[in-house]
């Protein structure tokens, strides 16, 4: 409710600015609805202006190109903090600053959001966690058990988003990010409040120590600790050797990289609406809907296969994990994940800003949930960006620029977290990051929404529900 009451203060200093301007300082009678009205249409009509003018530019790369570039750098920088995308604000700034249309938006956005989700796996891939002991910070169990039906989710959600009107689609958006963006900055306040207790006692701790009021303890500990040299040896020397020998779980990417495959090929060989395929098929044809009917299937076999196979390789070691317990816990994972992707395929955004919610919620760390989410968007995005190149891209080169420059922001982003992480002792500021651009994402994205319903209504255009194809 925090992003909506925001939005809603924007609006009205808006409308205060057009309302108080000195032309009209003499006016002592109240603005007229119709005054109002025409005030609406006139600042629409300043946009629209404004993005034709950038639209009709002879170059694309123009200063305002340039703008949205350093823009975008400071949202990927932010965005990597969190582990997601950040393609709730690469959208916006494209289409509100740079003045282009949605579908280009939206195919830069892909490569920018590509381009961070490397960087953020590139530095998660081989860290390990030590307040998990030794862990790594990426949760394979997790990503196994969510890509299958997040990837299906996203294919839901872009039928939905064809069928849904716009004003539907920005109202959900809204009310749905900002609960999720409520969550997000309780959690935060939560880890923080956590991590400040834990702080008082251990300096508290610290102070006993040093008046000496713990000495008989200490000797008793360092009379423990020699009887038991031989478990104190042993036990430091397991633990690495496993983390050593298994830096990397080949076979659980593996798997992934299988299940990323079999959902790109269906895509591939489907196509879209329009008849862009590496194979002839008729848009919207039975061949098309049989295809994407496919993914069900993959998904729920997948799913399944991953469930199973876990709970075989519990019976033979006992090993805690978030994932362990009942087959419905299980399944709470695919859950948030399929709706994390429907979610995201009608909004137009990646799922990593809408799991990571989720994963808070349900006890995951801070730093294991930034690390698995951006994990996952690597798949899914990687997945959007060859769809774009395979299916006939324009401006390859700025995409390829824009993805550099977002890998270059999310390397800094992420240095600078880990070293304030390391300084202040507070993993809390990955949600706080995480809270940060959802808030952003919701005002910038509903703000967007609005104008272009704004802009159908006044055009009379339909504003029902449509047909997919």
């Amino acid at each position: 409710m925090k992003t909506l009451s925001l939005a809603c203060l924007l609006v009205f200093l808006t409308f205060s600015a057009f309302k108080f301007n000195p032309s009209n300082a003499k006016q002592t009678h109240p603005i007229s609805d119709n005054n109002m009205l025409n005030t609406i249409d006139h600042l629409l009509d300043r946009i629209y202006q404004w993005r034709n003018e950038a639209q009709e530019s002879q170059t694309f790369i123009s200063w305002l190109m340039v703008l949205a570039g350093v823009l975008c750098f400071i949202a990927s920088s932010i965005s990597s903090a969190g582990g997601i995308g950040g393609g709730g604000l690469f959208i916006p700034i494209l289409t509100i600053v740079a003045g282009l249309d949605l579908k280009t938006a939206s195919s830069l956005s892909a490569f920018m959001v590509t381009g961070g989700s490397i960087a953020n796996v590139m530095c998660n891939l081989c860290r390990k966690s030590t307040k998990l002991g030794g862990k790594s910070l990426i949760d394979y169990d997790i990503a196994l058990l969510s890509e299958p039906c997040m990837l299906l989710g996203v294919s839901v959600g872009v039928i939905c988003n064809l069928v849904f009107p716009e004003w539907l689609i920005t109202a959900l958006f809204a009310v749905f990010l900002a609960w999720c963006t409520s969550k997000t900055c309780n959690s935060a306040m939560r880890f923080w409040r956590n991590e400040s207790e834990e702080m008082r006692k251990k300096f508290g701790l610290a102070e006993i120590l040093e008046k000496g009021q713990l000495g008989n303890e200490i000797g008793t500990t360092e009379e423990n600790k020699e009887n038991e040299g031989s478990k104190s040896i042993e036990e430091p020397l397991l633990v690495p050797e496993v983390n050593s020998n298994e830096r990397l779980p080949w076979l659980k990417l593996g798997v992934l990289f299988l299940v990323w495959f079999s959902f790109f090929s269906v895509y591939l060989l489907r196509g879209n609406k329009y008849g862009q395929s590496i194979i002839p098929m008729e848009p919207c044809g039975l061949e098309y809907w049989i295809l994407s009917s496919v993914q069900v299937p993959l998904a729920v076999v997948f799913t399944a296969w991953i469930v199973f196979r876990k709970e075989r390789l519990q019976d033979q070691q006992e090993c805690p994990d978030l994932t362990k317990n009942s087959a419905s816990h299980k399944l709470v994972f695919p859950l948030m994940a399929f709706l994390a992707g429907l979610l995201g395929g009608v909004f137009g955004i990646g799922g990593g800003m809408l799991i990571s919610p989720f994963l808070l919620q349900v006890g995951v760390a801070p730093e294991v949930t930034a690390a698995t989410c951006s994990f996952m968007v690597f798949f899914s995005s990687v997945m959007s960006a060859l769809q774009y190149l395979l299916l006939g891209m324009e401006h390859i080169e700025i995409a390829l620029i824009l993805a550099t420059i977002s890998f270059i922001a999310s390397l800094l982003g992420l240095l600078v977290v880990q070293k304030a992480i390391q300084k202040y002792g507070r993993t809390s500021l990955i949600v706080f990051s995480v809270g940060i651009v959802m808030s952003l994402s919701a005002v910038l994205m509903t703000s967007f929404g609005a104008i272009e319903v704004w802009k159908d209504y006044n055009s009379g255009k339909y504003m029902g529900f449509k047909l997919p194809c």
